[in-house]
């Protein structure tokens, strides 16, 4: 059964909706195979992996008015998923950002652009179907895309879904995961709607098809519960890492980092020093949430301290061969 249309009023800067208003290719610059190329040129055949199964992630940073907000966090993320998708980064977050800013001074300064840095395979595996990770290119597209100006947009619930976990590759921006998006948004253009909210499976409200959705009542913003973990993580996860950082300065070798796949540590009994003295930082932190509403972003960050606690008690365990009687 088809929802009935709410009318909302929505502002959406979205990549969809942006390049609408861009009838042809705008102004471009392409970086592929270690080079930067005039115009969108070609990439792939007909016989490559990410053309055939769809083995493509991407990330979307912008620039405008001498800014380009977040572009660090976009580079690094492009990374995360490029592993989620069973792909083999070639460049750290640090050599995107550097091309990215590269790349946008080839524009005039006072230009809008979109910023879409890109890995994807050419081969699959011995089975086919998955990508082989040693064939993973890098690419980077940059392009003129002008800002939307905000206005109000007719919006209607989608009978689509938003997928799970289960089955779509949520943690990462895939290419593969905006043909359902696409197919929710014409079916609300065929009811004369300008963009569509999809429901998860358990029929809470997810997101809008080309952007992110936040409610507003009585003056309150209502966050959605993927929104806060985000924020969470990137708030008290990045400062717990942080933390954990600085420690390994002390007790492990220089340069060492919290991400490692192999610590090297200074001495025998450093790294259980070091998680033991990680886990005494974590339980004398304090968290406030000075604008507490609902309190959401306080029962996600005693969820994600928890689960970090756990992980710490496990660690500590592997090294001692059991557990604390606190744990």
């Amino acid at each position: 059964m088809r929802q009935e249309g709410l009318r909302l009023n929505v502002v959406a800067d979205s990549l969809f909706q942006m390049e609408r208003a861009v009838p042809e290719f705008s102004d471009t610059w392409t970086y592929f195979n270690d080079e930067w190329h005039e115009g969108n040129v070609p990439l792939v055949g007909g016989r490559e992996h990410a053309f055939w199964l769809g083995s493509s992630v991407f990330d979307g940073a912008r620039a405008f008015e001498g800014v380009t907000p977040d572009l660090d966090l976009h580079c690094a993320r492009v990374n995360k998923s490029a592993l989620a998708l069973g792909l083999k980064p070639t460049k750290t977050p640090e050599e995107i950002e550097a091309l990215c800013l590269e790349g946008v001074a080839k524009f005039a300064d006072d230009a809008a652009l979109y910023i879409r840095p890109m890995y994807f395979a050419t081969q699959g595996n011995a089975m086919a179907v998955a990508p082989l990770p040693e064939s993973t290119k890098f690419m980077l597209s940059i392009y003129v895309t002008p800002m939307t100006a905000p206005q109000g947009q007719s919006v209607t619930v989608s009978p689509y879904r938003r997928p799970t976990e289960e089955c779509m590759p949520l943690d990462a921006k895939a290419g593969c995961l905006y043909p359902n998006n696409a197919r929710a948004l014409m079916e609300a253009a065929e009811r004369g709607f300008g963009n569509a909210i999809l429901l998860d499976f358990l029929g809470n409200v997810a997101e809008l098809a080309t952007a992110n959705i936040f409610m507003v009542k009585d003056g309150v913003v209502y966050t959605p519960d993927y929104v806060a973990r985000f924020i969470v993580e990137q708030t008290l996860g990045t400062h717990c890492r942080e933390i954990f950082d600085g420690l390994l300065a002390e007790y492990a070798a220089k340069g060492a980092r919290a991400d490692d796949e192999e610590i090297k540590w200074k001495r025998k009994g450093a790294e259980q020093q070091a998680w033991e003295a990680y886990r005494k930082r974590l339980t004398s932190l304090r968290i406030v949430d000075p604008a507490c509403g609902s309190g959401v972003f306080l029962v996600i960050a005693f969820d994600w301290m928890k689960a970090e606690l756990e992980r710490v008690n496990g660690k500590l365990a592997a090294l001692t061969g059991g557990r604390d009687l606190f744990d």
